[in-house]
């Protein structure tokens, strides 16, 4: 009864912090990026939904409650967050030994979304060989751009958001996903797609602000 009792309030926390990270990140793409709101709402957003990702992967290794599809989700989610938030020292700074271990990390978190559900129950799980397909992608891409210092230091705001609002689109997908808002496998995909449409659209922006730089000098 007591372990019963711990597990559910793991499950408290870690609702609550998802669904303060769900609220706090909304407002830290709201306001204006590079503020001193952005700033201060972007790290509670980042410790939160941390903090969120971590007790899901403690919840999945609880006996009793194992779940190797929380625990990737929670490892899936946490680089994004990770990676966002150490992205912004590579506007100054060179990426350390240890930067170049969390995309492969990724990778291989990728793999195992994919080969796991075979492994475990005989067949692919399609929620898990997509998620697990773009992990592998991204680790690859990730790993490709923190090798290439020169490019990284170009590229380094665009690894912020893409990987920061990654970590936000885990947070609607969870939110999605829990309380049945849509229908059958469109929570899990609907908010994907709707946030590669954003980190499209801020990639552009990016892109042009550095085009008039480069033709103003």
């Amino acid at each position: 009864m007591e372990k019963e009792g711990f597990y559910y309030l793991l499950i408290y926390f870690h609702a609550l912090l998802g669904g303060f990270a769900l609220f706090i990140g909304a407002l830290a793409l709201l306001v204006q990026k590079g503020s001193r709101p952005h700033k201060k709402y972007g790290k509670m957003f980042f410790f939160s939904m941390l903090t969120s990702a971590k007790l899901a992967i403690v919840i999945s290794v609880l006996p009793g409650h194992e779940s190797y599809f929380l625990f990737t989700i929670g490892l899936f989610s946490s680089y994004f967050l990770v990676s966002g938030f150490r992205s912004i020292q590579f506007k100054r700074y060179k990426a350390l030994p240890f930067d170049k271990g969390f995309p492969i990390f990724l990778a291989l978190t990728g793999v195992a979304m994919v080969f796991l559900p075979l492994w475990m129950e005989g067949k692919l799980n399609l929620v898990m060989l997509v998620f697990g397909v773009f992990a592998i992608l991204f680790g690859i891409r990730d790993f490709r751009t923190i090798r290439n210092a020169k490019k990284l230091r170009k590229v380094w705001l665009k690894m912020h958001l893409g990987n920061m609002i990654g970590g936000y689109i885990a947070a609607v997908t969870a939110f999605l996903v829990v309380n049945e808002i849509l229908p059958g496998l469109w929570s899990w995909f609907v908010p994907g797609i709707l946030g590669g449409v954003y980190i499209s659209y801020w990639n552009k922006k990016i892109d042009r602000k550095h085009e008039l730089q480069k033709a103003n000098t």
